[in-house]
């Protein structure tokens, strides 16, 4: 288990890095993070390098047997690149430009600043790539995270290359983006500009290929690092760290050039559902690599200092979010940073080593973590643990938000939603986009799949008729990949497989919040429109929210209707045997009551089964292999028995009383349905 933070030893005198290194051995500390912003130290000026410093720490750090993972610092540029090379900064829908004077003050897509960074990489990798200190190459950092988009001329004419070698030729382009639409059409790729400040709505198609763009030229920054890298003869793994549910970088798409994917993640303690966000996050970075332990890169030791209110934790929590991540498939936890800022933005962003020094609750914490992560035994490897999958996909993403459409859509909240009712039930859940979906799964849930690509239909479909439960909807297969409409109406793929018809959306009054950042964190209901419907299902009701689709059944069976509004009378939720196995449609999105109803309906029909049966609520369970991580995320003890012996101790497990944020690291053997985990609630509660 890997276990340390970000290190930023170019911020502080020398005199103290001795007692960095021995109060690193003293927290637990085996590898740090290095060089992540020291790009200004190591170049000072153009053609000016200064690596003793860098040479003085890396072999402290190796002789405290504290192991390295070396940034290729890139990620902000010293104030000379831009003073010499004003053609490297960034711009605004505006035109206008960015200007240095904090981090990511670059354009991805400049030739210079790749350049320049490039010639820096070399440096490093040529200097450090045989340093046995170094395990793990650190490529850039958080790619992206302030600058979501670049419309700089740089921007432009990268943006002019990659449309050409997309399309081809200016007729397909305009076949693509259906630009005889409001006079767009194009005669030369010269004549193409990104997406700045206009008068009204930009052409969709072309915003959908703008944000592709975005995400593939962050991309090419990180693949060229790593290209230098291996030419330089590194044989380390080489990553970078991602951000969750982060909008601007298709992740998916990114997850093949990872050797190790890892992840930044902060939760909230002011979020009531800063569980479920965060365990939807540590599912998605897991699945993104399938079989292969994730890295923790960043987290808080207790208060940030980026929100409008920057509380800290409660005590326990640090141990209870680690845990939340290990349980859901990371080999390692580090923070940011080892040592607090003295100066800086960043000064009131906790760390492992607190300003206020040894002392501390922080620091105690930090340490006895340290101490429980060396205790536990080699962790299994993250595999198909996970019966059920959530679709998410970041094409639809970007296109289900854009402007013009039926109702505004909160693409992140809504599936966070659906997500929270499976979590609810201590469902293991993988989230994937729809072409990983396969007949591993014995549940998919798939709402809101407004861009559905054709191959995503397919590997939907063949789900279904391979024996799999499927539930779909709603505003699902709509456009294809061009975000434009198929002939044949709506649902042309799925609806055989459904067997339902599709007649129009029906928009609710309201809407769902939009414009959806990193790890938006949202109340159950809060992202629904305030108007709703009533829908019926024998005897029990919900309330159906954001639209109210009319369809018809052809085959399928209706399950529940609207009882009232334009819809009324019609399905609004169906069910339908396809092949060997069978596919439910939800014609709206179902406030939580509704969503507890559909979704125990479907995980009843698939048959899965929770990780442990029975746990009291504000319990999570997890696993990966035979570790099964339970957690007791409440503010009050919890009563469970388990089956199987402590992973820390060895001791065989029974009853066991669980304080407030308490986590317990379970071996187990195999078992058809709870692993061989069972658990008994507390007295006088009930499961959830």
């Amino acid at each position: 288990m890997l276990y340390g933070a970000d290190y930023n030893p170019d911020q502080w005198p020398e005199e103290v890095w001795d007692e960095d290194v021995r109060l690193m051995q003293e927290a637990g500390v085996n590898i740090v993070s290095l060089g992540i912003f020291a790009w200004s130290r190591i170049q000072p000026a153009e053609g000016v390098w200064d690596f003793g410093w860098l040479d003085r720490v890396i072999d402290k750090l190796h002789a405290g047997g504290i192991r390295v993972n070396l940034a290729t610092a890139t990620a902000s540029p010293p104030p000379w690149v831009s003073a010499t090379y004003p053609e490297t900064l960034p711009a605004d829908e505006s035109g206008a430009s960015y200007w240095p004077g904090s981090r990511q003050h670059f354009a991805p897509s400049s030739p210079t600043y790749r350049r320049l960074a490039g010639e820096l990489v070399r440096r490093i990798a040529d200097r450090y790539a045989q340093h046995p200190a170094v395990v793990i190459w650190h490529v850039g950092n958080e790619f992206g995270c302030h600058l979501w988009y670049d419309y700089s001329d740089a921007a432009r004419d990268a943006y002019r290359v990659w449309l050409q070698a997309r399309y081809g030729t200016i007729p397909e382009l305009n076949d693509a983006w259906g630009t005889s639409f409001w006079s767009q059409r194009y005669a030369d790729f010269d004549e193409i500009f990104p997406p700045r400040l206009a008068p009204y709505s930009h052409n969709p198609s072309s915003m959908l290929d703008f944000r592709r763009f975005t995400s593939d030229m962050l991309l090419e920054c990180y693949l060229a690092e790593r290209e230098i890298l291996l030419a330089a003869g590194a044989t380390q793994p080489i990553t970078t760290n991602f951000m969750g549910p982060f909008k601007p970088a298709d992740y998916a798409k990114w997850a093949p050039f990872m050797d190790v994917v890892a992840d930044d993640c902060y939760p909230d303690p002011s979020n009531p559902n800063r569980v479920r966000d965060a365990a939807f996050q540590r599912d998605l970075v897991r699945s993104l690599k399938p079989g292969v332990p994730w890295l923790l890169w960043e987290q808080a030791t207790d208060a940030v200092n980026w929100r409008p209110a920057n509380p800290g934790k409660k005590p326990g929590a640090l141990v209870a979010e680690t845990a939340q991540s290990i349980g859901r498939g990371a080999d390692g936890i580090m923070f940011f940073q080892w040592r607090q800022s003295r100066t800086g933005s960043e000064k009131f962003h906790s760390a492992m080593l607190p300003h206020a020094g040894t002392d501390t609750s922080t620091w105690r914490a930090v340490t006895e973590l340290g101490r429980r992560l060396a205790a536990l035994p080699e962790l299994p490897p993250p595999g198909r643990d996970a019966r059920v999958a959530l679709v998410f996909d970041w094409e639809n993403w970007w296109a289900v938000e854009e402007r013009d459409h039926p109702t505004r859509v909160d693409y992140l909240a809504l599936i966070l939603e659906w997500y929270g009712a499976l979590h609810s039930r201590g469902l293991m859940v993988d989230i994937v986009p729809p072409e990983k979906v396969d007949a591993d799964y014995d549940l998919v849930v798939a709402p809101l799949l407004y861009l559905l690509r054709d191959e995503g239909a397919a590997a939907l479909t063949r789900f279904v008729d391979d024996g799999g439960t499927l539930l779909a909807g709603p505003f699902t297969d709509v456009v294809d990949g061009h975000d434009q409409f198929r002939s044949g109406g709506f649902l042309t793929q799925l609806a055989p497989t459904l067997g339902i018809r599709f007649e129009d959306f029906g928009a609710l009054a309201g809407a769902s919040k939009g414009g959806t950042g990193v790890g938006a964190q949202s109340a159950p209901g809060d992202a629904a429109a305030a108007v709703g419907v009533t829908v019926r299902a024998g005897d029990r009701t919900f309330t159906g929210r954001l639209i109210a689709e009319t369809i018809h059944a052809a085959g399928a069976t209706v399950v529940a209707s609207f009882a009232d509004g334009l819809a009324a009378g019609s399905p609004a939720l169906t069910r339908h045997e396809s092949g060997l196995g069978e596919a439910w449609y939800v014609a709206t999105m179902p406030d939580p009551a509704g969503l507890d109803l559909v979704v125990g309906a479907v995980t009843s029909a698939s048959g899965v089964r929770p990780v442990v049966e029975g746990l009291p609520p504000h319990v999570e369970a997890a696993r990966r292999g035979d570790l099964v991580t339970v957690i007791n995320h409440g503010d009050e003890p919890a009563d469970v028995q388990l089956e199987g012996r402590d992973a820390e101790t060895g001791d065989p497990l029974g009853r066991r009383t669980l304080a407030p944020q308490e986590v317990l690291f379970a071996l187990v053997s195999a078992g058809p349905a709870a692993g061989g985990v069972r658990a008994v609630p507390v007295s006088g509660r009930e499961s959830a």
